[in-house]
């Protein structure tokens, strides 16, 4: 199952060959086709706009972000809380399974 499936040798290519045909008769065009010297820009180039701060807040911005972080921790932590939940009712569940067959294979003529 894990050894390699080798060909057989009729159609096993030999070492020195290649299985993609090489490509022959290849010509790229030229990417310009135009003539032209490439020439410095006259224009001159506009100083930087003077920087500004980079974020705002106003008062309703802020309440929306506190609310919105607020609804983040209250929905991670509810996905949490009901992920311990979940691990703790199996644990117990388990442990409950686990004295059932303890108590039906220690005394297995008291019934």
């Amino acid at each position: 199952m894990f050894t390699p499936k080798i060909p057989p040798p009729d159609t096993a290519p030999t070492p020195g060959t290649s299985l993609v045909p090489p490509l022959t008769g290849l010509v790229h065009p030229p990417a310009c086709t135009c003539h032209h010297t490439p020439t410095a820009p006259t224009a001159p180039v506009p100083a930087a706009a003077p920087a500004r701060p980079a974020l705002r807040f106003t008062p309703g911005s802020l309440l929306v972000a506190a609310a919105g972080g607020t609804a983040v921790v209250l929905v991670v932590g509810t996905v949490l809380v009901s992920m311990l939940l979940a691990t703790a009712i199996t644990a117990a569940s388990v442990a409950v399974c686990a004295l059932v067959l303890r108590s039906l294979l220690n005394r297995p003529n008291n019934r």
